[in-house]
């Protein structure tokens, strides 16, 4: 069975949600052509951005033999995630509720 991590990236302290989502479309518009491998690993996303340590926050499901490689993609492009727990892993039906969607690829 796929395990899965939890990503949980943050806004800096002064980004308004829209610009926040703007910043991320970008990134995953890149992604998707630079490491469409890299890409294939996200299996879901949160349907609402969310507030972390008083910052705009989004939340992504990804296999969690990808995570380090997305979030050296998601660093080296100036979006801030919270340390990983690889510890805590899901699997796909705990990010399949209401609050989740999944990516098609």
């Amino acid at each position: 069975m796929t395990e899965y991590l939890c990503l949980t990236l943050l806004a800096p302290a002064d980004e308004s949600e829209a610009a926040f989502a703007s910043r991320l479309t970008a990134f995953w518009s890149h992604l998707i052509r630079a490491q469409p491998t890299t890409y294939a690993a996200v299996y879901a996303e949160a349907t609402h951005f969310g507030t972390t340590n008083g910052r705009v926050s989004r939340q992504y499901v990804v296999q969690a033999n990808a995570a380090d490689t997305m979030v050296e993609s998601l660093t080296a492009n100036g979006v801030e995630v919270l340390p990983l727990d690889p510890d805590d892993v899901y699997t796909k039906y705990e990010a399949s509720g209401s609050e989740w969607f999944q990516i098609a690829h």
